[in-house]
């Protein structure tokens, strides 16, 4: 079977020519892939990074908007940690390890304090984040 498009081309030199129905295909590839990495970035949070090593978080105190994903990521080399939030009645003990990453969107205004459980007391591994509208 044999598909045939009824588009045509302008030539050059003024006259029409069929428009081949691969070419279209990638026409309409094209506009969909762009309109949905433009709704992507449109509709997607920030993502800010915190850093856990040395037993300390990086930065350690941050201010994002709502609706933004905070990501921890552990760049240890054995240690691992957690980001516990008491202040959201969650038990401790979602650790990660070394390579691993936790997140969390924050949909309301608020500061939120964290700590890692198992270093708190002694390293003071704690950190804050600050959400506004």
């Amino acid at each position: 079977m044999q598909w045939h498009s009824s588009a045509r081309t302008l030539l050059p030199g003024g006259g029409l020519q069929p428009m081949e129905v691969s070419t279209m295909f990638r026409y309409y590839m094209s506009f969909l892939l762009l309109w949905l990495l433009v709704l992507s970035n449109t509709y997607a949070g920030e993502v800010v990074t915190v850093i856990a090593k040395d037993y300390k978080f990086q930065p350690q105190e941050i201010t994002v908007k709502v609706g933004t994903t905070v990501r921890w990521e552990n760049h240890e080399k054995r240690q691992y940690h957690s980001a516990w939030f008491e202040v959201l009645g969650e038990e401790p003990g979602d650790y990660f390890f070394p390579g691993d990453v936790r997140e969390r969107t924050f949909d309301k205004p608020g500061s939120y304090p964290y700590i890692c459980e198992p270093h708190v007391e002694s390293h003071q591994m704690k950190g804050v984040v600050h959400v506004v509208e």
